[in-house]
């Protein structure tokens, strides 16, 4: 659904009253205003991640009035409504931190609570606090679904999902694999983590997020990424996690990642584990 441009007080009323119960995001704006132009392309793809939330504009100049009655103190504003109430607003340009806060306000949290629990009675392979509302999406993988391109016989893909020891992900011809992994409902992945040897972890990783086919080396190497990683050996061997733009990995149901090459440039590349790091997605319908 596009963002509508607010143009009274009447309109606003109006499409507050149609949202209902859905989370309603307001962009508070003027055309003279630097900070606003800036977030503005930004905020035109929200409407794409967040399918299920209303995006509204409206220019303090044309609406004065409204913007009072908003208790506007800055521009650019984002606020937020749901059953005709304002219920949160943030200021500034920080497009991560407006669609962290949408997350928080669109989730079904009795849906988000009952996957957490699911997850969390399997066996969960990552006990590591990452945070409210975080956790590892391992136990969410749906490991049929999921593949590999270039990996040894003797060292699957599945080897480097479990913390438990007994295997890992190593290459077979050189040094560059496909990982394609899908999850068993849509997910929003906050980070990544490699464990691998210094030598020979991934060093250049192309991501790649909902692609309906899984890529070959060809397609992945011209292919436009969703987002480039460069690892380094120090968070390999520590397995620091890697954040993500929130916004690019909101709505995931297949990630596939484009291992280009190793830290010492070999022919054998080894990750020992790789975890996912997010939350379960569930839309308001």
């Amino acid at each position: 659904m596009p963002i509508r441009e607010v143009n009274n007080e009447n309109q606003f009323q109006t499409e507050l009253v149609a949202a209902g119960r859905h989370l309603v995001v307001v962009d508070f704006y003027a055309s003279w205003c630097g900070p606003c132009q800036i977030i503005a392309p930004h905020f035109e793809l929200l409407p794409e991640v967040y399918p299920n939330v209303i995006f509204l504009r409206v220019d303090v100049d044309e609406c004065a009035e409204l913007a009072i009655d908003q208790e506007l103190t800055a521009i650019p504003s984002f606020m937020f409504y749901r059953n005709k109430k304002k219920i949160d607003k943030i200021q500034g340009i920080d497009i991560n931190a407006l669609a962290e806060k949408i997350s928080e306000y669109a989730g079904d949290s009795d849906e988000t609570d009952e996957l957490l629990e699911i997850a969390a009675k399997d066996d969960d392979e990552d006990h590591e606090d990452y945070g409210e509302g975080l956790m590892n999406l391992n136990n969410l993988i749906s490991k049929d679904e999921s593949a590999c391109i270039n990996e040894s016989d003797d060292h699957p893909l599945s080897q480097c999902l479990t913390s438990k020891g007994g295997g890992y992900l190593q290459s077979d011809f050189d040094e560059q694999l496909i990982i394609s992994i899908t999850f068993k409902q849509a997910v929003k992945i906050q980070s990544l983590k490699f464990k691998a040897p210094m030598q020979m972890g991934p060093k250049n990783i192309k991501v790649f997020v909902n692609e309906p086919h899984m890529l070959d080396f060809i397609r992945a190497e011209n292919k436009t990424s969703v987002q480039d990683l460069l690892l380094n050996a120090r968070d390999l061997e520590n397995g620091t996690p890697i954040k993500l733009p929130i916004v690019r990995f909101h709505n995931v149901r297949n990630i596939q990642l484009f291992v280009k090459n190793n830290q010492s440039g070999g022919v054998i590349t080894q990750i020992d584990y790789m975890s996912f790091i997010g939350s379960p997605l569930k839309p308001i319908t």
